[in-house]
Formats: structure tokens, sequence, C-alpha cells
């Protein structure tokens, strides 16, 4: 088993087990040369296995038998648009989507998110597995680690998987954060100032750096 296909297992049942997709729902994908290798549609994300369908990123074209997952377009543009992308998840937490579906966008409430997660965009309601939505997606994607969709989900993209992962990680905690703190009369949002002092600490800068490796 190679190491692109046995990263995409581990974080395809750590997807699941971290409840952030239930059923069939999410996709992943990694980058490998000219090619990314993608979930395959209608399957449950731990019950992959060997099956990621490989698909060829200029062209579009797909080897094997089975489907990639029906958001395959929008995987394609991330990759296209930037070469430095290798990996790029799909999922649909809970919390993130009530925040986001409620017209609201999720603020920095506590250190981490900040720190590192750079930028985060959004994208109103486009009906899912499209053209219109990888279309939309690419407009964003060159300018953000994570882009919220709203009612459908979040995508994150990284120079590794386990960095795409930890956005994701991220996003979901800090809606939960802000969902909760509406309940008890309203969050204190860290200021842009706040923000960019917890980018430049030398501790903050290793742990990304970590996750790139």
């Amino acid at each position: 088993m190679s190491q692109i296909i046995a990263e995409l297992n581990k974080y395809a049942k750590r997807l699941v087990d971290s409840g952030l997709v239930v059923g069939a729902g999410g996709n992943l994908s990694m980058r490998e040369g000219d090619y990314m290798y993608i979930s395959p549609s209608g399957f449950d994300l731990q019950e992959i296995e060997d099956n990621w369908v490989k698909v060829h990123i200029e062209t579009g074209e797909v080897e094997g038998d089975l489907r990639p997952s029906s958001e395959v377009l929008m995987h394609l543009e991330c990759f296209r648009k930037n070469p430095e992308t290798t990996a790029v998840l799909h999922a649909h937490p809970t919390y993130s989507i009530g925040v986001s579906s409620a017209g609201k966008d999720i603020p920095p409430l506590f250190p981490d998110f900040p720190a590192m997660v750079k930028s985060v965009g959004y994208i109103d309601y486009v009906i899912p597995t499209t053209h219109v939505l990888a279309d939309a997606v690419g407009t964003l994607i060159d300018q953000h680690d994570v882009i919220i969709m709203r009612n459908h989900g979040v995508l994150t993209v990284g120079k590794t998987m386990k960095e795409a992962y930890f956005f994701m990680q991220l996003t979901e905690e800090s809606a939960k954060i802000f969902t909760i703190s509406t309940i008890f009369g309203g969050p204190r949002v860290l200021t842009d100032e706040e923000c960019e002092d917890l980018r430049n600490l030398s501790a903050e800068r290793y742990r990304s750096k970590l996750l790139q490796e």
C-alpha cells in the first residue's frame, strides 16, 4: 500500500470517528504528481481501503471502473489553482453548517483558530456536485485555507492531509464555541491585532511547520 493511500485511509476513518461526516457523506483526496486519488462515490469513508479512484488533474480523466466522488470537480479545481496543495478535505461538520446556515460567519474566539487558519472564505448555498459549485470554490481557494459553504459543509486544503484535517477540526471547534457563547449572551471576538500577535508567536509558527511535514 502506498503512503498516499495509507494517509487517505487514516484520515477517512478519523473523519467518521470524530463525527465530521456521517454515512457516505464527505470526501477527500491527495495529489500524486499529475494525478489525484479521491474517495469513490457511494462508499462509507471507513470502508474504502484500496478503492481510491485515480484521476488525472489536468484532464479529469478517471482510471478504473469506480466512479469518483460526486464532488470530483471541486477537488480538481483546488489542485489546479494551487500547485502547493497536496490534500483536499470536504466534510459536513454540524456546528459549522449550523452557524453558517444562519447567515453568520465563524469568528476567531480562541488562539489556535486565528493562529493556524490564516483565512476563511464563504459561499452562499450552491447546489452540490455541479460545475457551479466547483467554479465558486475555484474563485476563492487560492486565497483561503478554509471555505465554508452555507447549508452544505466545509472545504479545507493543505500541504499535507494532516494540515487540512487540523483546519477542519479548528473550524468546527470555533463554530461550536460561537454557538455556546451565543447562548450566554454573545462572544467576545479576538481583535485583528490580537490575531496577528498570535500568528507571530514562535510556538505557533513551529506548530504550523510541523503540520506541513
